[in-house]
């Protein structure tokens, strides 16, 4: 099972107060604007909102504040989708739900979501049911949970902490157990362009690519499962 996260809050530029972890040393999101990041990174790093359809699954690496969440459902809602929208989520160390809840108050726009989702953080569930989302998250080492897991993902939001302090994290032999559970034709994107995760994902099967970073980030990855 998973133990909890430790962080400290340092000032951010856009986000008001920016969660940052002790155990890792690394901010859980952009100090520059999170949201933002997300939505370049992982929203538009897997083609999204257009390739959304019913059933649409995406996995992730690293659940952190939920902020990957709010910001994939606010896009699914804000572009007309019908439907549900499945998220699963790996996270070892997850965050106490004041905590994520205090860290998704520096996005005024995902507020609305934020206090809908709230209720099902405070009482501790892993699995949320909505009419258009069903989410799952799996606690523990990914390296040990991912392999267990029998779903595939249509995309990846592979987002764990700097792969130089967490390495185990961004292995290859955890990339392909990220291909092996991604639907052909699915894709990854993250915000590093580590050389080593680049290359693990290509043994894994994808097809990767480098573009712009987000910020200061000269440079992300994205990669696309072929369709045979």
């Amino acid at each position: 099972m998973g133990q909890q996260a430790e962080i400290e809050w340092r000032d951010g530029k856009v986000c008001g107060q920016v969660p940052v972890s002790t155990r890792f040393d690394d901010p859980y999101f952009s100090l520059e604007n999170g949201l933002d990041e997300t939505s370049y990174v992982f929203l538009d790093g897997n083609d999204l909102p257009a390739r959304f359809a019913d059933g649409f699954h995406i996995a992730e690496l690293g659940f952190g504040t939920g902020l990957n969440l709010l910001a994939a459902l606010h896009l699914w809602r804000a572009s007309g989708q019908s439907g549900v929208l499945h998220f699963t989520t790996f996270e070892a160390f997850p965050m106490a739900a004041d905590d994520m809840i205090t860290a998704q108050s520096a996005f005024p726009k995902l507020a609305d979501l934020s206090a809908e989702l709230a209720p099902h953080w405070q009482s501790g569930q892993q699995t949320v049911t909505l009419p258009d989302l069903h989410f799952v998250m799996f606690k523990g080492d990914a390296r040990e949970t991912l392999p267990e897991w029998q779903g595939h993902a249509d995309a990846w939001f592979l987002d764990g902490f700097s792969p130089a302090k967490n390495p185990e994290l961004w292995q290859a032999d955890l990339m392909a157990q990220v291909g092996a559970h991604t639907a052909p034709g699915g894709t990854a994107s993250t915000y590093t362009a580590a050389g080593f995760v680049r290359r693990g994902l290509q043994e894994a099967g994808f097809e990767v690519s480098r573009r712009s970073g987000f910020g200061r980030k000269r440079h992300m990855t994205v990669a696309r499962m072929p369709k045979t």
